[in-house]
């Protein structure tokens, strides 16, 4: 037994996974229907992960982001995913760690400095 509750809230989430693959290859399902469950599963397992991850100001601020900017906001969630299951997080991330990380992962803007004669 695990001593996280989200330790188990992740290993349900796979043992169901493995069930609904089971049922899948038994009685067989729409292309679209089986993308549509497995982007959901996905994004379920991210959650979770995060949630273990990330300390309640870290979510926040990387929801905020989210918000403002959808496409970068993702970028940043996968990046920790990846992070955490690779084995790259000791502990959880707060929230001036996630400020940094965003400090990081944001591309490079450009600065227009203009003069007036």
């Amino acid at each position: 037994m695990s001593e996280n509750p989200d330790d188990e809230r992740i290993e349900e989430l796979r043992e169901k996974k493995m069930e609904e693959l089971r049922e899948r290859k038994q009685g067989g399902g729409t292309d679209a229907e089986a993308q549509q469950q497995a982007q959901e599963r996905a994004e379920a397992q991210q959650e979770a992960v995060l949630k273990q991850y990330l300390t309640d100001g870290a979510r926040q601020r990387l929801n905020a982001v989210a918000m403002s900017k959808p496409e970068f906001g993702e970028k940043v969630k996968q990046q920790v995913a990846a992070l955490a299951q690779s084995g790259r997080i000791q502990g959880q991330i707060d929230e001036d760690q996630m400020r940094d990380l965003l400090k990081e992962l944001q591309p490079d803007q450009q600065s227009f400095d203009i003069q007036r004669r």
